[in-house]
């Protein structure tokens, strides 16, 4: 199972991840955007251990462990047109995944490339919040923790000659598309049990 190099998770870096508050995940932008690091939160969020998941797509959590898969092609779509080479640099779209326990959720999910110094996409980091049921409160918390985490995580990239594209101010939440994705997650619950 591959790791991103030493020089890159040990440190400050490694040392940020897991100090995050939020659910956060690095994948290689490589053919399959396989994970290369996730932190505690992620892994409270999903119920999967990082030895579960290092290595693989996240795509997994569209999937139950049982097989049910949620409709989200809105989302893969804006997810595809974001990891294409000339796609926009960070992408935000409600995403119904799935739990380990296989219970569906609402996933916002951020993205943003990580550039090195050639201007070629490196890695993809990723954040993960579930607003299924969140109170509007701790959606506003976790905006907050988001761009603080952003801000925060720039320099630690800089040092590793690696750029974060876009910021969390180019991405507006869709009322409209959380709510959709509210809608899908209860029909899930409603129409077959996990």
């Amino acid at each position: 199972m591959s790791t991103m190099n030493q020089l890159e998770i040990n440190g400050p870096l490694q040392d940020f991840f897991q100090k995050s508050t939020i659910a956060l995940a690095m994948s290689f932008a490589d053919a399959d955007n396989r994970l290369a690091l996730v932190n505690d939160p992620f892994c409270k969020l999903t119920g999967y251990d990082s030895s579960d998941v290092l290595g693989k797509n996240c795509r997994f959590l569209q999937t139950s462990p049982s097989g049910k898969k949620a409709p989200n092609d809105e989302a893969r779509a804006k997810i595809h047109d974001f990891l294409r080479a000339d796609g926009p640099a960070t992408v935000r779209t409600p995403i119904v995944n799935f739990k380990k326990d296989g219970k569906p959720f609402v996933n916002l999910l951020f993205m943003s490339k990580l550039t090195g110094g050639s201007g070629v996409v490196r890695y993809i980091l990723a954040s993960q919040f579930d607003i299924s049921r969140a109170h509007p409160n701790l959606l506003q918390d976790y905006e907050s923790e988001l761009g603080s985490a952003l801000t925060r995580i720039k320099p630690l990239l800089d040092d590793h000659n690696i750029m974060i594209e876009g910021t969390l101010a180019t991405i507006a939440n869709s009322t409209t598309t959380i709510a959709q994705a509210k809608l899908t997650l209860a029909e899930l619950e409603q129409n077959s049990p996990y």
